[in-house]
């Protein structure tokens, strides 16, 4: 097939070097990419955010599947005017991607679907923000509204903190105050074509920036997959993941369906799992990011042909996805100053010794090529990915690998999977 990725991050890199792996021919084009996607396949310097940019493209050049992956081209409809050109598009549309795009609608949807979710307040004042705080009490859980490139969310012990983090984001739009849930959390995706849903394999992603889960949230530091210890807890991670589908995934996307607005993508589930009982924290409308980097690379399954059957609604014809027994870890390395003000422009080296070690890759998320010297242009710059027959394997690849790459100030944290592995 001839697939344009839209989208320049990690979660892109790694779609593509998942297609890349089936050997199948596949004609793969980014747009925009990076300097990692720009090494294998071909990119296109157009705007992911403008449907009809992107349509005329895919017009032109014979696309026969288009793959959306960042939120912001999925709010701004660019699926719709792609399938009102008869182009198959693996991503919702906007009304459906609101599920992303706005905590407020998302919430509602929940409701509606009798899906499992903590209690939730959007204000639209300091003054009701406040009132709400004090009602819910400690830890304090403050949510953006809309899209806010994972830094929206604040939980915080600190009633303080958390009417800042409020002042903040009200000034850019409604607020959501949402009961603390406690307990460990796993991001789980689901395919749908808009009526069947089919699930990947669970992950766990680190939010917070340093070592024991300290300092501010980002978008993700590191990830590892599958999780066994929810054998012990749910007898098996296949019965975790059937709960999940019956009683969040399938209720949310009939609902969607059902309001004439259907969920054609990937739906990624945040879940955390309370002594009462598995709870939603959020949906995304895409692949997460770290996430992605570590549930593709064990993907016995061709990915092409899952996303052709979700974009052409024929998922419930395609064989159920198959997964490898390795476990995969990635770790991500981010630019100095990261989240708040991220220093770029700076040099990246290391990277073939880094790629040299056994089961390891790396999918880009933030560079660029000047002069012939690679250099990081953002926040995350690299998520290095190794797999291995265990996670103490995995592990030591990964952070191998790590340790020979050099960027000055760059950061990352030293205790992804570290738990599981022992």
């Amino acid at each position: 097939m001839r697939i344009l990725v839209l989208g320049s991050g990690a979660r892109e890199h790694a779609i593509i070097t998942a297609l890349l792996r089936e050997d199948a021919g596949h004609e793969i084009v980014a747009a925009p990419g990076n300097a990692g996607i720009a090494a294998q396949v071909e990119v296109v310097h157009l705007d992911p955010s403008n449907g009809a940019v992107v349509t005329e493209y895919a017009l032109e050049n014979d696309v026969e599947l288009v793959v959306i992956g960042p939120e912001a081209p999925l709010v701004a409809g660019v699926a719709d005017a792609l399938r009102t050109r008869g182009i198959p598009v693996f991503g919702p549309g906007k009304k459906a991607a609101a599920l992303e795009g706005s905590k407020t609608f998302a919430k509602r949807i929940m409701q509606e679907a009798g899906v499992p979710t903590g209690r939730a307040t959007r204000v639209g004042t300091l003054d009701e923000a406040v009132a709400v705080l004090d009602e819910f009490g400690a830890p304090y859980v403050v949510k953006a509204d809309g899209l806010a490139a994972g830094k929206g969310v604040l939980v915080t012990d600190s009633r303080d903190a958390a009417v800042e983090h409020t002042t903040y984001w009200l000034q850019h739009g409604p607020v959501l105050v949402e009961e603390h849930l406690d307990g460990p959390e796993v991001s789980l995706f689901f395919l749908s074509d808009g009526h069947t849903v089919v699930p990947l394999s669970p992950a766990q992603d680190y939010k917070r920036l340093l070592d024991g889960d300290e300092g501010p949230n980002t978008g993700g530091m590191g990830a590892y997959s599958p999780l066994p210890w929810l054998t012990d807890r749910f007898g098996s991670e296949k019965d975790f993941v059937d709960e999940v589908l019956d009683t969040i995934a399938t209720p949310t996307v009939r609902q969607l369906e059902n309001e004439g607005t259907p969920f054609i993508g990937l739906l990624y589930a945040g879940l955390i799992l309370t002594e009462q009982g598995v709870r939603v924290i959020e949906f995304n409308a895409r692949f997460g990011d770290p996430e992605t980097q570590v549930v593709l690379p064990r993907l016995i399954t061709p990915l092409s042909g899952l996303l052709l059957a979700a974009a052409t609604g024929s998922l419930g014809n395609h064989e159920s996805p198959r997964f490898a027994s390795t476990s995969a870890v990635t770790v991500v390395l981010a630019s100095e100053g990261y989240p708040e003000a991220a220093v770029s422009g700076r040099p990246l080296t290391g990277l073939d010794d880094a790629t040299a070690v056994a089961g390891v890759h790396i999918a880009h998320a933030a560079t660029a090529r000047l002069d012939d010297r690679l250099i990081a242009t953002g926040g995350r710059v690299l998520s290095i990915v190794a797999e291995g027959g265990d996670f103490r394997e995995a592990r030591d690849r990964a952070y191998d690998a790590l340790s020979r790459i050099e960027l000055e100030g760059g950061q990352y944290r030293r205790d992804i999977a570290e738990r599981v592995a022992r």
